[in-house]
């Protein structure tokens, strides 16, 4: 069986020894880059499974490199940086990123998130395609259309679609929804979660007022029907 790779972009050499150690004894091969243009290189020479990338590069901002992947690159990938300030955060999940953990970072949460995106990447190559008569998303193209036309989302709009399409006909609170999408900080931001709500159902739904696909399940959170 062919191990899972994993591309680390970081310029701290100690940071790039404390994950290839701990990811190669847990079977994950691993691919280290020190800089953003090499970062790039090695992502588009190898085709990683996930990237690790910090944002603090001496070369390129950690963001560019993070939006140029996101033109091509479809796998996960985590953001690992000091940086702690919330626009940086949101920032960076707007901009594609799948996580994103602030260092120092505890080795067992990293290894958890790791497996995590690979299960949840693995199913959505297995079913890359959820439709219905007007509407369908393709998880692995990150393509939406509704009646054939293609629906332009942001980065995060797309990630809380996919969550409710695969989720499609059950609850999700706010709470699973936040973490999920913004992480464990963001738990209680139900406001947040509201307001892109509201923009993808103003994209996607007939009427934004009465919609038929992202219902609202009162003080619990949301259901997701195919019509």
């Amino acid at each position: 069986m062919n191990k899972h790779q994993i591309l680390i972009i970081d310029d701290e050499s100690q940071i790039r020894k404390l994950l290839e150690i701990t990811l190669s004894t847990n079977d994950f091969e691993v691919k280290l880059a020190e800089n953003g243009l090499e970062g790039i290189r090695f992502a588009a020479t190898f085709q990683p499974d996930l990237i690790m990338l910090d944002l603090g590069l001496p070369d390129v901002d950690g963001q560019k490199v993070l939006q140029q992947l996101r033109e091509w690159y479809l796998n996960p990938i985590m953001i690992l940086s000091v940086k702690s300030e919330e626009s940086e955060i949101v920032k960076a999940l707007d901009n594609g990123a799948n996580d994103y953990l602030i260092k120092p970072f505890r080795t067992q949460e990293l290894l958890a998130r790791v497996r995590s995106h690979m299960r949840n990447h693995i199913k959505e190559a297995s079913e890359p395609i959820i439709s219905s008569s007007n509407f369908s998303i393709d998880l692995v193209a990150r393509n939406v259309k509704v009646n054939d036309e293609e629906i332009k989302l942001t980065q995060t709009e797309f990630n809380l679609l996919a969550i409710l399409a695969k989720n499609e006909g059950k609850v999700l609170t706010h709470q699973y929804l936040l973490k999920e999408i913004w992480g464990k900080s963001y738990s209680d931001q139900t406001q947040y979660l509201r307001v892109f709500v509201a923009q993808l159902r103003k994209k996607i739904e007939k009427d934004a007022n009465h919609p038929e696909m992202i219902l609202t399940e009162s003080g619990i959170g949301y259901r997701f029907i195919l019509t």
